[in-house]
C-alpha cells in the first residue's frame, strides 16, 4: 500500500502527497495511523503563514526537526496501532494502540520510547486528544490555582475547554470563561465553568449574553487569568479583569500577530505578573518534582475525563485534509476539534 503525508505548501495551501515509509529497522515500530487531531491554534498559524518562517518547528520533538518555512510537514497528535516491529523489538507490541507526536500521515516508523501506550479501550479519536490534555495539564501546573481563588479563562477552544475541565475540579470561588462564540461558551458551562461571558461583556454584569449570575467580582478583581484565545488583544482584556498582585498565564502562541497592550497603566503599579506556559518544557520551579513522564502520566489519567464526543465536532477522511483546514480557517463558530481519520 502506498503511504501518504500531509504537507503545508504555502499560505492557505495543504496537499496530501505520496511518501515512502518502508519496513521498521531493528529497533523500530511501524504504526498505522487511525486518527490525528488538528491544532486550531498552532497549525492554523502555519496554514495562514502567521509564523516566523525560520523559527524551529519544535526542538523537543524529533519528528519536527526543521523550521516553519514552506513546504513542511507539521502536526503532533497521531493515534494508531502498531502493525509491525523490528527484529530487536518485543513482538507483543504488535496490535497495541499508541500515541506519538508526529505529523499527519498514514503510517510512521518510530522507536518504543517515542510512543505512549494508550489505556485499553481508548478509541483512536480520543487518543489523538492526548497532547491537548497534556498541554492543559502543563498550563494548570504553571497557573497553580489556589483554594478560593477567582479565575478567568480567555478562550474556549480545545485547550481552553480542557483547562476549564481541569480547573473545575479545584475548590475555586469562581471560574469564568470568556469567548465570543455561543457554542463554545455553552461547552465551557458544560465542562464546569460557573459563568461565561463574551469579550465585550466583561464589565457588564447585566448583559444578557454574558450569562452572569450573582456578584460580578470575578470579572474585575480576579486572582488569576489564563489566556488561551490565540488573540493578543485578549491579553489586554486579561489585564483589565485581574486585581492587585494577580497572575496572568499566557498559553497562547500569537505567531506574528500583534495588538496594542496597555502596559502603561495599572499593570506596573499593581504588580501584575505575566508568565508564559509552553508544553515543550517543564517550569524550572517544578523540575525538582516533575518531569515530562510524570506530566504525561497525569494527562493519561485525565484523558477519559474530557468529554471527547462534545469536543470533536468534525471527523474528516485524511484524503480530504485540505477541506479540514479550509473549514477551520473559515468557520470557527462551527468547529471545535477537527479530527482526520484514516482508513
Amino acid at each position: 500500500m502506498t503511504d501518504a503525508a500531509l504537507y503545508f505548501t504555502g499560505p492557505e495551501a495543504v496537499e496530501v502527497r505520496e511518501t515512502a515509509v518502508g519496513p521498521p529497522d531493528a529497533d523500530e515500530l511501524l504504526v498505522d495511523t487511525r486518527a490525528s487531531a488538528i491544532s486550531a491554534g498552532t497549525e492554523l498559524l502555519v496554514y495562514r503563514d502567521q509564523t516566523p518562517g525560520d523559527f524551529p518547528a519544535d526542538e523537543t520533538l524529533d519528528a519536527l526537526d526543521g523550521d516553519l518555512s514552506y513546504p513542511l510537514q507539521y502536526g503532533y497528535a497521531a493515534s494508531g496501532v502498531v502493525s509491525e516491529v523490528g527484529a530487536d523489538i518485543d513482538p507483543d507490541w504488535v496490535g497495541r494502540s499508541v500515541f506519538s507526536f508526529v505529523p499527519h500521515q498514514t503510517s510512521f516508523r518510530t522507536t518504543p520510547d517515542s510512543v505512549v501506550a494508550l489505556p485499553p479501550g481508548t478509541t483512536p479519536a480520543v487518543g489523538s486528544l492526548l497532547p491537548s490534555v497534556e498541554t492543559a495539564t502543563n498550563i494548570v501546573l504553571d497557573a497553580a490555582p489556589r483554594l478560593g481563588e477567582r479565575v478567568v479563562v480567555f478562550g474556549a477552544g480545545v485547550i481552553g475547554l480542557c483547562v476549564t475541565r481541569l480547573l473545575a475540579a479545584f475548590p475555586l470561588e469562581s471560574l469564568v470563561v470568556v469567548d465570543p462564540i455561543e457554542r463554545r461558551r455553552a461547552l465551557a458551562a458544560a465542562f464546569g465553568a460557573d459563568r461565561t461571558a463574551t469579550p465585550g461583556a466583561l464589565n457588564d454584569a447585566t448583559d444578557a449574553d454574558a450569562n452572569l449570575t450573582g456578584s460580578d467580582a470575578a470579572l474585575d478583581d480576579a486572582d488569576l487569568a489564563v489566556e488561551l484565545s490565540g488573540q493578543p488583544s485578549a491579553l489586554d482584556d486579561a489585564l483589565g479583569v485581574v486585581g492587585y498582585d494577580a497572575r496572568i498565564v499566557v498559553g497562547s502562541w500569537y505567531g506574528t500577530k500583534r495588538d496594542p497592550i496597555g502596559l502603561g497603566g495599572r499593570f506596573h503599579r499593581d504588580r501584575i505578573d505575566i508568565v508564559s506556559s509552553q508544553v515543550s518544557t517543564i517550569s524550572p520551579e517544578l523540575r525538582g518534582r516533575w518531569d515530562r513522564d510524570r506530566r504525561m502520566d497525569a494527562a493519561l489519567e485525565r484523558l477519559d475525563r474530557v468529554p471527547a464526543d462534545e469536543l470533536i465536532t468534525h471527523r474528516i477522511p485524511f484524503e480530504r485534509a485540505p477541506e479540514a483546514y479550509e473549514l477551520l480557517d473559515s468557520a470557527a463558530d462551527e468547529t471545535v476539534q477537527v479530527i482526520l481519520e484514516y482508513s
